[in-house]
């Protein structure tokens, strides 16, 4: 029998270069689950394989990784993606691992970066996400996410047609 997973024995902390595989392959993994592993997403994304090589080199972003009994399990973070308003950052690379969803793990993700954009003088958030994520996108709207009309900044993912905006 596998032991229950609660949140108490998860680690979070910022990625590290030897968690890049470990992330990617999550990302990956999650995105083929949900049959939203298509062209235009982080899934072909090379950036998605060197995520902490993005997050180290630019100022106001971070990465947490999640980690349980040494398996980094999830991820998301904050980014300045080019083209968004100065104000503005991206909520980007939300993902879990079957196992530790539903034990209130994407919820403390998405928080700890809406902190860090606040103290970083972040003004919005921005997400890019797609409707086979149904689950991600009722528990971004309970965080106060906002649908928009329309892409923003210069992501290179065509492949996400949903799109939300939060105000800090």
């Amino acid at each position: 029998m596998q032991e229950a997973i609660s949140l108490e024995h998860i680690t979070i902390r910022t990625i590290e270069l030897k968690d890049n595989a470990a992330i990617a392959a999550v990302i990956r993994n999650t995105l083929k689950e949900f049959g939203a592993n298509h062209p235009g997403t982080v899934y072909y994304d090379e950036a998605t394989d060197h995520l902490y090589e993005s997050f180290s080199t630019t100022p106001r972003s971070i990465y947490h990784v999640a980690e349980w009994n040494g398996e980094i399990v999830g991820g998301g973070g904050i980014f300045p993606t080019s083209g968004l308003p100065e104000d503005t950052c991206e909520l980007v690379k939300m993902y879990l691992l079957p196992q530790v969803r539903s034990i209130g793990l994407g919820r403390l993700l998405i928080q700890k970066s809406i902190d860090f954009a606040k103290d970083a003088g972040y003004k919005q958030i921005y997400l890019e996400t797609m409707p086979e994520l149904k689950q991600a996108l009722n528990t971004y709207a309970k965080f106060g996410f906002e649908y928009i009309n329309h892409p923003m900044g210069n992501t290179g993912h065509f492949g996400c047609d949903l799109w939300m905006l939060k105000q800090l």
